[in-house]
């Protein structure tokens, strides 16, 4: 069973993500305009007619902004948190009580042959979550929007094939940056956004030889940049003996277009 995965949005300014199998089709977040969501499921020759579902983090608008005329144009359900949707509600327009779902961190959710785990996040918003997602022995995990690592999160990217990785900021240019004081703290927070640093530091604890490709994900468009990000999540991994390219595949997923896409 082969479960494909690709990026089609990832950064501070919106989200979006593709997983499939030959069967079953599912975006994870919304945070571009229905338009450019439909642009990149067609550079992958697919249409919002393919999709099945669509599954939510949490609620801030670079998760959410689509989702309300994606659901409506493909009466496509909605799948987040109860209190993920009492925050997002309002904001999303009209949609069909069929299609609002109700998901349960720790609970897995099966569409056809995809099985959805989704796990509690430590992120400033109302009930966030990050996701597995399993197809027979296959497992990708999506991991973004992190204020600090717990041992849940630790937990869920375990065993991974395919991990799409919060990277969102470098601690200095953070703190030398134009960001209002209250802004900086609250992504340095515990509810904030995970580093560069911590999001090297986290593959370095959980590498194993299952996991096949990695993606640095949400990065800042202030705070941080591609080749800073790779650089220093790569030489914390060689300091654990862990070489990309070798043990792992490595890349970032891209902020306005769709990144890599991978099969396993």
């Amino acid at each position: 069973m082969r479960l494909e995965f690709c990026t089609i949005a990832s950064g501070s300014s919106g989200n979006c993500t593709y997983i499939g199998t030959d069967y079953t089709k599912i975006l994870i977040d919304a945070g571009i305009s229905g338009k450019k969501i439909e642009e990149g499921l067609a550079e992958l020759k697919l249409t919002g007619n393919d999709i099945d579902a669509l599954f939510i983090t949490h609620e801030h608008v670079d998760h959410i902004k689509g989702a309300g005329i994606l659901s409506r144009r493909f009466d496509l359900p909605v799948f987040a948190t109860a209190e993920t949707w009492a925050a997002m509600e309002g904001s999303l327009g009209k949609i069909a009580p069929s299609n609002k779902r109700i998901i349960y961190a720790d609970e897995v959710c099966a569409i056809n042959d995809i099985c959805v785990k989704p796990f509690a996040i430590p992120h400033d918003a109302a009930e966030p979550v990050g996701y597995n997602i399993f197809t027979g022995e296959k497992k990708v995990t999506l991991a973004t929007d992190i204020g600090h690592v717990t041992d849940t999160i630790r937990e869920s990217i375990e065993g991974s094939d395919v991990l799409l990785l919060e990277s969102n900021h470098d601690i200095d240019m953070l703190r030398k940056g134009s960001y209002p004081w209250h802004l900086k703290q609250r992504i340095l927070g515990e509810n904030g956004h995970l580093s560069n640093v911590a999001a090297g530091e986290l593959l370095a604890e959980v590498m194993t030889g299952k996991m096949k490709y990695v993606f640095l994900g949400h990065l800042s468009d202030e705070n941080n940049n591609p080749h800073l990000a790779y650089e220093t999540v790569e030489q914390i991994l060689r300091k654990k003996q862990i070489e990309v390219g070798t043990h792992v595949k490595m890349d970032m997923a891209s902020r306005f277009r769709n990144g890599v896409k991978v099969e396993v």
